[in-house]
């Protein structure tokens, strides 16, 4: 057993961390927004949207598709949609940043405005990224699409966020990153979750489906994603989840067709992985 001798914080008069995290309403469809302020370390999750941030204060740490990076204070940072990827703050102490996210919809209509015509999927180069230009955009795209205190803000927010897309080019790559261990099998299983992330599936109707054992399921989805099914079926259920929410649905309802046993179980996992319960989520800031 380990005893701890020493004070805690507010023994030794510290003040304790105080951790803020706020999802935004937005005027724009298919773009969220949130800021955070948090020690809190997050663990290897997914999202279904590309991430646009930037980190106002301290150090952040994650692993990316590219391995880990560190991101100071005044970097942007970006992840793609399906990237593996956690969060940890640097030396345990509290960092914030703000965070875009587009679906890739809402991305993709943007790229075809902005260059006039249709476009390949993008997917961005650098999961650290420095450039002033760029950062002045992500701020004007952020301060417009969370007002709601003037008149044609939504119009302002389009103007801001097409802008944005504009000077994302810097960090873009035409095509995105394919793991070189991909298999035919990893493709298939996920495929098979990505269609229907809430049925009751198993790891041996899985596997069976890929035409692999469930061992040699387990190995490759972990080598190529970094994560279990199990774990990549949770993220895929939370996706479906928040969509449900932002389109109006009851928390009972999007927990039912989520997939997940109940109100209780979606609003554990959901809190875990986005810092806010579905029910704030629900009723974003104004």
């Amino acid at each position: 057993m380990k005893v701890n001798y020493g004070r805690s914080r507010e023994q030794r008069g510290a003040k304790p961390m105080v951790e803020r995290i706020t999802y935004f309403k937005v005027a724009l469809k298919g773009i969220d927004a949130m800021s955070a302020m948090t020690a809190r370390t997050y663990p290897r999750h997914t999202h279904d949207q590309y991430g646009i941030g930037v980190i106002d204060s301290g150090g952040h740490a994650s692993l990316s598709g590219r391995g880990q990076v560190e991101a100071g204070t005044g970097s942007l940072i970006f992840v793609n949609p399906g990237e593996v990827h956690d969060g940890r703050a640097l030396g345990g102490r509290s960092r914030s940043w703000r965070m875009l996210y587009m679906e890739p919809a809402a991305m993709a209509a943007a790229r075809v405005d902005v260059l006039e015509g249709a476009t390949e999927a993008p997917a961005f180069a650098a999961p650290v990224f420095a450039d002033e230009r760029l950062r002045r955009a992500f701020d004007a795209a952020f301060d417009s699409a969370t007002m709601h205190d003037e008149n044609s803000h939504e119009m302002v927010a389009e103007a801001a966020t097409l802008r944005l897309v504009a000077l994302l080019a810097v960090n873009l790559s035409s095509k995105r990153r394919k793991s070189g261990t991909s298999t035919i099998s990893i493709h298939r299983t996920r495929d098979r979750i990505d269609a229907d992330p809430a049925a009751p599936l198993t790891l041996s109707s899985l596997a069976a489906e890929a035409g692999t054992s469930r061992y040699q399921l387990l190995r490759a989805f972990a080598r190529e994603l970094g994560m279990t099914p199990h774990a990549y079926i949770v993220q895929q259920r939370l996706a479906l989840a928040r969509r449900l929410i932002r389109a109006g649905s009851t928390l009972v309802d999007a927990a039912s067709e989520a997939g997940f046993s109940d109100q209780s179980h979606l609003t554990r996992v959901f809190a875990r992985q986005f810092g806010v319960t579905p029910a704030r989520y629900g009723s974003r800031a104004a």
